[in-house]
């Protein structure tokens, strides 16, 4: 019973399930229609509008086309307004606005460009071509622009503006140009490192701007060639003409051979200032200019400035060429190291100003210089050391004196050691050991050739006491002067003591020369003792010793008081030292023999000379006086 009643339940619920579905896919079939009636009236109002859409279309585009060519005719138009505007700028010329016109210029180019991008436009060719032509026309304005400028403020500098910048050390004297030669103190000498050099105003500053831009504009029109003729022409022109101003010559080799020594000195003194203001004046303020008018363009810059100078550095260095490849002589040498210094002084200035490639050759030009000069200064100094040693001087100094020779040698010394840090800057351009020490050696070197060539010159005398008053002398004045030099330093203590005892033995052969055969009159060895007397000796032995004694001495006087002992000292040490000799020996002869001739005949024929009166003559010595009065 119970599982029949379930299947009815079951049934039951089938059934309204089965009707529930179909009810749903009524339902669904009448929502489907219903859809598919709206999608139909869609279709048809969208059929309906599409006209009007395209035509809204149409219009919107039309619009938006109207506005582009509306406002690219305004562009072109403001192109045509401002080609306009900058055409009657550029035919007014640059002379009332400078500034205005390059800005025109600036504007037509741009316009090129423009209208070069806008080729669909018909009038674009025609556009470019008379823009083109206006900028020609345009250039031709800004060279004569430039040129005008350059050449109205390029002028040459005067001197005196150019003496104004630099310091007071080294600006000339007033009584004209310092001259720079042999002997000068370096003692005096200012530092260069310490000096301040005031550029000279080449061109005023406010017209560099405008030839920087005039150039600018120039370079952007491929002009360089006509840029760098007409700055090249007109500032080596003006560099020139200051140079001129200044005193500078263009001398040949053979210029120079042909001058007098004194004339070519004062030459060589007034080229090195002419060096140095040249340098640190001229070319480094051509050398700001040309940086500043031609700054951005370097290629241009370093040409314009190669050119601008090139003539006036070769002048200059021309006759410093000249003077290192003239004929040595010993007096150049100091005028050669001061060359060698003013190069040496203004290379790193040189290696700063000439260091692109197109100044290679000037650069070169200088160094090569530097380096003949220290060449033809090393020959020299040694054509000098060999000179003293060869000096053919036959003609003794009749007195005995320092020789000529030995003043010059030792002035020339004392010169040197004024030089002493360009000796030794010059010995390491061709050996790298000890500058010191070369100069100690070539000083050496020197004092030898002159003592060999003065005891050749003493060999002169037929009287062997001059000669050795002689060497005494100048032996004397060698080691007196380099005790009070700086070239004491370099020989040394040593050298110095080894030539004060070569003084003294000169001295001391001297006093055994001159006066031995005289003190021989005043012994009794070798005299006959014929009668009585004191030690054997006869009244006439004494007799002839006195008078021999008188002849002897009075020779001597008359010959020794013409020799000459110039140091007072040195003068009064020998007269000491004979005295000291001499006097003892005759007041010992006089004392013993005198009574022997005072008891007889005429005693003052004998007795001439009291030992005060030998002392008083004595005192006549090595005076350069001619005795001509005879004691009484």
């Amino acid at each position: 019973m119970g599982i029949p009643q379930a299947m009815v339940a079951l049934r039951e619920r089938a059934s309204f399930v089965k009707d529930s579905l179909h009810r749903s896919q009524t339902i669904t079939d009448n929502m489907v229609s219903i859809l598919g009636s709206f999608d139909h009236r869609l279709s048809a109002l969208e059929t309906a509008m599409r006209p009007t859409q395209i035509k809204t279309h149409s219009i919107r585009s039309a619009h938006d086309n109207i506005d582009k060519t509306l406002k690219a005719a305004e562009v072109i138009l403001t192109q045509f307004d401002q080609t306009r505007k900058a055409e009657a700028k550029i035919l007014r010329g640059p002379h009332e606005d400078l500034e205005s016109y390059l800005g025109a210029v600036d504007q037509l180019r741009a316009n090129v460009r423009f209208f070069s991008s806008k080729k669909s436009f018909k009038s674009s060719e025609g556009i470019i071509s008379h823009a083109n032509s206006l900028l020609a026309k345009a250039m031709l304005k800004l060279e004569d622009e430039f040129k005008h400028l350059l050449t109205n403020y390029s002028k040459p500098v005067e001197p005196d503006r150019l003496f104004d910048c630099l310091p007071n050390s080294l600006r000339p004297s007033a009584s004209g140009q310092q001259s720079s030669g042999g002997g000068k103190s370096h003692s005096d000498k200012p530092s260069i490192e310490t000096v301040t050099f005031t550029l000279p105003t080449l061109i005023p500053p406010r017209v560099i701007p405008l030839l920087h831009e005039l150039a600018q504009q120039m370079v952007q029109a491929g002009h360089q060639q006509q840029l760098f003729r007409i700055y090249t022409d007109t500032r080596a022109a003006v560099l020139d003409q200051s140079l001129r101003k200044l005193g500078v010559e263009r001398l040949s080799k053979e210029d120079v051979q042909k001058m007098q020594w004194e004339v070519l000195e004062a030459k060589i003194g007034n080229w090195i200032h002419f060096m140095r203001i040249s340098i640190k004046l001229l070319i480094v303020g051509e050398k700001k200019i040309c940086d500043q008018i031609f700054d951005g363009n370097e290629s241009v810059k370093t040409q314009c400035f190669a050119e601008a100078t090139g003539s006036s550095v070769a002048m200059l260095l021309s006759f410093g060429e000249a003077v290192a490849r003239s004929k040595r002589s010993p007096e150049k040498l100091f005028v050669l190291l001061d060359m060698y210094e003013i190069m040496r002084e203004l290379q790193p200035e040189i290696e700063i100003l000439f260091d692109s490639k197109v100044c290679a050759e000037m650069r070169e030009a200088a160094i090569n210089l530097t380096k003949r000069l220290a060449q033809t200064a090393q020959e020299t100094f040694g054509d000098f050391e060999e000179a003293v040693e060869k000096d053919a001087t036959k003609t003794a100094v009749q007195d005995g004196t320092v020789h000529p020779l030995t003043s010059y040698v030792i002035n020339y010394v004392k010169f040197l050691y004024d030089y002493q840090a360009t000796l030794k800057q010059l010995f390491q351009e061709f050996d790298p050991g000890d500058p010191e020490a070369q100069l100690a050696s070539v000083t050496t070197r020197i004092m030898q050739a002159l003592q060999n060539n003065l005891d050749g010159k003493s060999k002169l005398y037929k009287d062997p006491g001059l000669t050795q008053l002689f060497l005494m002398n100048n032996i004397h004045y060698i080691v007196r002067s380099v005790r009070r030099s700086e070239a004491k330093d370099m020989l040394g203590d040593d050298w110095v003591q080894i030539h004060r005892r070569i003084v003294q033995q000169h001295a001391n052969q001297y006093k055994r020369i001159s006066w031995a055969k005289i003190l021989q009159c005043l012994t009794v060895q070798g005299t006959n003792s014929s009668g009585g007397g004191d030690s054997g000796i006869s009244r006439t032995a004494v007799k002839d010793r006195f008078k021999t004694f008188n002849a002897q001495f009075e020779e001597l006087h008359q010959r020794q008081s013409q020799w000459t002992v110039p140091d007072s000292e040195l003068r009064e040490s020998l007269r000491l030292a004979v005295a000291e000799v001499l006097l003892p020996a005759y007041r010992s002869f006089l004392k013993r023999f005198g009574p022997m001739i005072e008891n007889g005949k005429n005693p003052q024929k004998y007795i001439r000379y009291s030992p005060e009166n030998l002392e008083q003559m004595l005192g006549e010595f090595f005076e350069s006086k001619a005795w001509s009065e005879q004691k009484r």
